[in-house]
């Protein structure tokens, strides 16, 4: 089952247990700006993982303007990079509830939103999708989509009764697997301010079928 059409980065929805009380999020008072990522602390391949992931947010959903409520957060360098190699189950649900819980516990000044890249395991978007849908599974028994919503990119993405040739795929076609952690309050205060949300998904089509394939191909190599 291929998801259906939802707005890019910042902009979506879419196998254990978790505690309801693991997480719990905690009053954000500080206001002193800590820089909570440095990629030096990476080892060279995870550094080489987020830098084509930077240059895609760049290119792609900033440069191309994809989202407009995405480039103050990079700009701040408020966005987290976490790079997963796991391919076990239960390395993946660790990797995860590990990256959860540094969101909803570090103040949203540091971290306003997370991006998760897997390195291995999830070349096929149908293996990509049985693990978003397990990662939601796992949102909802934590009890914490009132805090966190789950977007979803690839670079094979595409979205359900959408020609497989069609360009609008690529508003979701990012160089790695890649899940994205939204706070749900800042999302719910961002779309506050737009008259119609769906207005952005279908300005996006119309931006990429004016660049022409050849020059949005040439930018997501990886999503040919």
């Amino acid at each position: 089952m291929y998801p259906r059409r939802f707005d890019g980065f910042g902009c979506g929805k879419q196998i254990g247990n978790i505690g309801r009380t693991c997480f719990k999020p905690v009053k954000q008072e500080r206001t002193c700006r800590i820089n909570t990522f440095d990629p030096k602390t990476l080892s060279q391949a995870h550094q080489d993982v987020v830098e084509n992931t930077r240059r895609w947010l760049d290119q792609m959903v900033v440069g191309l303007n994809l989202c407009p409520f995405s480039s103050s957060v990079i700009a701040r360098n408020q966005v987290f990079y976490a790079v997963c190699d796991a391919t076990t189950d239960a390395e993946l649900q660790q990797f995860y509830l590990t990256e959860l819980q540094r969101l909803l516990e570090t103040n949203e000044n540091d971290v306003a939103t997370s991006l998760l890249m897997f390195t291995q395991g999830l070349e096929e978007f149908g293996d990509f999708l049985d693990v978003l849908d397990w990662f939601q599974q796992l949102l909802e028994q934590a009890d914490l989509t009132g805090h966190v919503q789950l977007a979803s990119f690839h670079p094979q993405y595409q979205f359900e009764g959408v020609a497989a040739d069609d360009l609008s795929h690529f508003t979701n076609r990012s160089p790695y697997p890649t899940i994205h952690l939204l706070r749900q309050d800042q999302m719910t205060k961002v779309l506050a301010h737009v008259a119609d949300p769906e207005k952005i998904y279908l300005d996006n089509i119309k931006a990429l079928n004016k660049l022409g394939r050849r020059e949005v191909e040439a930018l997501c190599p990886w999503g040919k």
